[in-house]
């Protein structure tokens, strides 16, 4: 007869999310993650694999969570606009509060720790990046349609560029003692949807 799990696989998940999303994939020992999780090494690979798998498991998990919450933002009806810059200044509190400061974002992160090195690692980034991308895309198109974005500009250029700003925001929110920076950049970029 099989034993029965003593933890919650889930809460487990979380909190190695936590761990890697603060650490980093080299700074988090496995010894971290039993401290942390609080269950023996041979649950851990029992249940999650190696180091590796748990840590995709958890960049997995991130992505579920931040991507729903932007497909309900930018996918609501009536005007768009709106909602594509509260996206963009979200993305610039984020940056900048001090909750987040230390952390960044856990899919920024492993694409400067491990994307070069790791292809599922770098699969899984970008993967995050073409999901923005698309919901950008598929919101300033609907604007465009909705006459609040002038019929020269183009709506998949825009989106790549707000992908690569709102991704700066979180490097630059990450590592400077400025706020300053990441909130004017923003603001500029709005700038350009006007």
């Amino acid at each position: 007869m099989a034993r029965t799990k003593e933890f919650d696989p889930d809460a487990a998940l979380r909190s190695a999310l936590e761990l890697f999303w603060r650490r980093g994939y080299e700074a988090t020992s496995m010894a971290d993650l039993v401290e942390r999780l609080g269950i023996g090494r041979a649950s851990v690979y029992a249940t999650f694999g190696s180091k590796r798998e748990l840590y995709l498991k958890a960049l997995d998990r991130y992505n579920e969570s931040r991507d729903a919450e932007l497909l309900a933002e930018l996918s609501r009806p009536g005007p768009v606009l709106p909602a594509v810059r509260t996206v963009l200044r979200r993305f610039a509190a984020e940056a900048t509060s001090e909750e987040q400061r230390g952390k960044g974002c856990f899919v920024t992160n492993t694409a400067t720790e491990l994307g070069a090195r790791d292809p599922a690692a770098a699969r899984r980034v970008e993967a995050s990046w073409a999901h923005l991308e698309t919901l950008l895309h598929s919101a300033l198109a609907r604007a465009r349609a909705q006459g609040e974005l002038s019929e020269d500009r183009d709506p998949r250029a825009l989106a790549r560029m707000l992908l690569v700003l709102m991704q700066g925001l979180r490097v630059v929110g990450k590592a400077s003692d400025d706020p300053g920076r990441v909130r004017d950049a923003a603001e500029q970029a709005l700038g350009l949807l006007d």
